[in-house]
């Protein structure tokens, strides 16, 4: 299975300028874990919450001065949308990454996480039960 057909394709982001108290509000509001960040050129970052507990909430950042590109991750692997999905997780479990960007050639197309990764696990052992059974 390729990960382009697990991925989340509504992938949500904001400027590289934004406080973190919108990107966390925001970030809270669609219950999601990882926010991208948009930069100037054709590069990205990504912000996550063990990003908001190690480089936020553990130094006593202040969510309304503080922007999102002085703690967010710059330097991200990515995912291509026709990788295989085992692939993907061994880049994932490799880098101790909980969500890995999905870019077709060099568009962003989505976001693969963990909770993605479990629900193809999931079906997958499902499917393997249903035709032992």
């Amino acid at each position: 299975m390729k990960v382009n057909e697990i991925m989340t394709k509504d992938v949500v982001s904001v400027d590289q300028n934004t406080p973190l108290s919108k990107a966390v509000k925001i970030m809270a509001d669609k219950d999601i874990g990882a926010i991208v960040v948009q930069i100037e050129g054709p590069a990205f970052g990504i912000f996550t919450q063990h990003d908001l507990l190690t480089r936020v909430v553990a130094p006593g950042k202040d969510l309304e001065t503080t922007k999102i590109k002085d703690v967010m991750t710059q330097s991200i692997k990515c995912a291509q949308a026709e990788d295989d999905v085992e692939d993907v997780l061994r880049v994932m479990y490799q880098e101790n990454v909980r969500y890995l960007p999905v870019m077709d050639k060099r568009k962003l197309v989505g976001i693969v996480s963990t909770a993605d990764l479990f629900k193809f696990t999931f079906r997958a052992s499902e499917g393997y039960a249903e035709e032992v059974i």
